[in-house]
């Protein structure tokens, strides 16, 4: 007999301010046959996707820094995270998403990127699929300073630094952002540069 079947669900919309918020009550299957009655609070905020940008030639990525109020308020004493570029889907596929994102953030316009896999990022109670993608850059790809898109609010920093460093920084803990650090490993396991 097939487990973990899942019956009976009910949906209260709990806020939809920012993105959605639901309570979920569900009776699911337990592995002795037996249904027990679950209650879940699921985010929904759509899926999206990040990219790190890398340079083989000079041994250099990039990647932003940015004010992140959901770490502010767990720690973070100036709420400033250190990330590769990414953003949501807002209804784009995540190619044409990405490579918007890359334009608007950090200032570069990158043609080629390459899928390495995807994600999702909390599970627990996030719905977020995230693609992760990598491309090449050059000084040439280069046509504006980024920043972010003036009317999301976003306040980027854009950072370019050599990979060793970036690595050095999960280690000293000056990045914590889970999927820069997937990203980044991602490049070291695969020999990007």
């Amino acid at each position: 007999m097939e487990k973990g079947r899942v019956k009976n669900i009910k949906t209260e919309l709990l806020s939809d301010n920012w993105y959605i918020l639901k309570k979920i009550t569900f009776d699911y299957e337990k592995e002795d046959g037996t249904w027990e009655t679950q209650m879940r609070e699921v985010y929904d905020r759509g899926n999206g996707a990040a990219i790190l940008l890398y340079n083989s030639k000079k041994g250099t990525v990039v990647l932003t820094r940015q004010f992140r109020m959901a770490t502010y308020v767990n720690g973070n004493t100036d709420g400033m995270l250190v990330e590769v570029c990414a953003g949501l889907l807002d209804g784009d596929n995540p190619v044409d998403c990405i490579k918007k994102e890359a334009e608007e953030e950090t200032g570069y316009k990158i043609e080629n990127v390459q899928k390495v896999f995807e994600s999702f990022m909390s599970p627990g109670s996030v719905t977020e699929i995230l693609h992760f993608f990598v491309a090449e850059y050059e000084e040439t790809m280069k046509i504006s300073e980024g920043g972010g898109a003036e009317d999301e609010t976003e306040n980027i920093e854009v950072l370019e630094m050599p990979f060793k460093e970036a690595i050095a920084m999960i280690k000293s803990g000056e990045i914590k952002d889970a999927k820069t650090i997937m990203l980044l490993q991602y490049a070291q396991i695969n020999k990007l540069l």
